[in-house]
């Protein structure tokens, strides 16, 4: 199986695997053309890569013979879509309405204080990034974060600790 390859204004070229290559081009089988593939290509690179590059985005486009303006566009706008280096645990924090009446202000103070970062900061460790979501849907159990796939649920400051402990233990 072929693979992409673009330049890099750094001089390095970033090649799609064979692994990425391959559900891509699954994929494509699924939707009418490779603009509607767009958002699915990026979700795959970053699921092996952890993070989408400006060469990865570049490669991509290539492959699907899209604009690089045009696919940046959609990375953009999904907050999903990370196109900038995550810590190993990507903390999604809700901060809905739902979850603003239930005091989340309070847990992400907490969090914030016991990672020593903010929104959209990762810790110097490079085990978590923490990134707030307008909602995760899941209302009547505010406040909620996600790490991973995984959803946290009634957050208090007690859990949220028990959270961070497991993940980091995890990583250990």
């Amino acid at each position: 199986m072929s693979t992409q390859v673009i330049a890099s204004t750094k001089n390095r070229a970033r090649q799609l695997t064979e692994e990425e290559i391959a559900e891509i081009e699954h994929e494509k089988t699924l939707y009418p053309d490779n603009q509607a593939v767009g958002l699915e290509a990026l979700k795959i690179v970053q699921k092996y890569q952890g993070w989408v590059s400006d060469e990865s985005l570049m490669a991509i486009a290539d492959y699907l013979d899209l604009s690089a303006a045009d696919l940046e566009g959609v990375a953009t706008f999904f907050n999903l879509v990370y196109r900038q280096p995550v810590g190993k645990n990507v903390i999604l924090f809700c901060n809905s309405v739902s979850c603003w009446i239930c005091r989340c202000d309070d847990i992400k103070d907490h969090i914030s204080k016991k990672l020593d970062i903010d929104f959209g900061q990762t810790t110097e460790d490079n085990e978590f990034t923490f990134i707030p979501v307008p909602c995760l849907g899941d209302c009547d159990n505010a406040p909620v974060m996600m790490v991973g796939d995984d959803l946290h649920r009634n957050l208090t400051p007690e859990k949220v600790d028990e959270i961070i402990t497991q993940y980091r233990n995890k990583s250990a």
